[in-house]
C-alpha cells in the first residue's frame, strides 16, 4: 500500500501559512508598540510633587506626611525631602518623642509667659497626644508606614545627617538617605507641585 496519503503539503499551503505566521508577527510587534506608547503617555500623565519638610515637632510633622500619602493614593509621584529639624520625623527614636512646643504658637491660647513655664510643652504635647487618641487619627509611626508602602519616597538630607551625627541606621527601613540639596533642587524644579513645610 501506497503512503501517498502521509504526503507532505503542496508548496502554495506551505506559503499561505508562512504569509499568516508573518502577518501574524507583525500585529503582535504593532501591538506591542502600542502598549509601550500607552505606557509612556500614562507615565507623562502622572502627577508629581516634592515636600520639603524642616520641622520636626508633632504639629509640623503631620502635614508632610498626610499630604504625602494622600497624593500618593491618587497616583502621584511623590518626595519628601527632610531637612534641619525635619530629619527628626524619620530618626526611629526621635520620631515617637515629638514635641508641640507652646511657646510662640498661636493656637495655643495661653499666653508666652504661661506657655515658657517649665511643663508647659510637655502638658501641650500631652493635650495633642490625647486628642490624636480620641479622634483616631494615624499616629507618626503609622503614617510613616503607610507613606512608604504606597511608595513616597522618604528622604534624609545628607548635610543635616552629617551636623547632626545621625548614622544611616537611625532612620526607619526604606528611607532613602544621603540625600543632597542638589538632588533635591533638581526634583523640585520637574514637580508639578512643590512644598515647604
Amino acid at each position: 500500500m501506497s503512503s501517498d496519503a502521509e504526503a507532505a503539503p503542496p508548496d502554495e499551503s506551505r506559503t499561505d501559512a508562512a504569509e499568516r505566521i508573518a502577518e501574524l508577527e507583525a500585529r503582535i510587534e504593532e501591538l506591542e508598540d502600542e502598549v509601550a506608547t500607552a505606557a509612556v503617555a500614562e507615565r507623562d500623565d502622572e502627577k508629581s510633587m516634592v515636600i520639603v519638610a524642616t520641622q520636626g515637632t508633632l504639629d509640623m510633622a503631620y502635614p508632610p506626611l498626610i499630604l504625602a500619602s494622600t497624593a500618593a493614593a491618587f497616583g502621584w509621584d511623590v518626595t519628601v525631602f527632610h531637612t534641619f529639624w525635619g530629619l527628626d520625623i524619620l530618626h526611629k527614636e526621635r520620631s515617637t518623642d515629638l514635641k508641640l512646643s507652646a511657646v510662640g504658637n498661636p493656637n495655643m491660647s495661653v499666653p508666652n509667659a504661661v506657655a515658657a513655664l517649665p511643663g508647659m510643652d510637655r502638658l501641650a504635647t500631652t493635650m495633642m497626644e490625647r486628642r490624636i487618641a480620641d479622634n483616631d487619627v494615624a499616629t507618626i509611626d503609622e503614617l510613616l508606614e503607610t507613606s512608604l508602602e504606597i511608595g513616597v519616597e522618604l528622604q534624609a538630607c545628607q548635610m543635616t545627617m552629617d551636623l547632626m551625627d545621625y548614622d544611616d541606621d537611625a532612620f526607619y527601613d526604606g528611607v532613602t538617605v544621603g540625600v543632597g540639596a542638589a538632588t533635591a533642587l533638581a526634583e523640585m524644579a520637574d514637580a508639578d507641585v512643590q512644598l515647604l513645610v
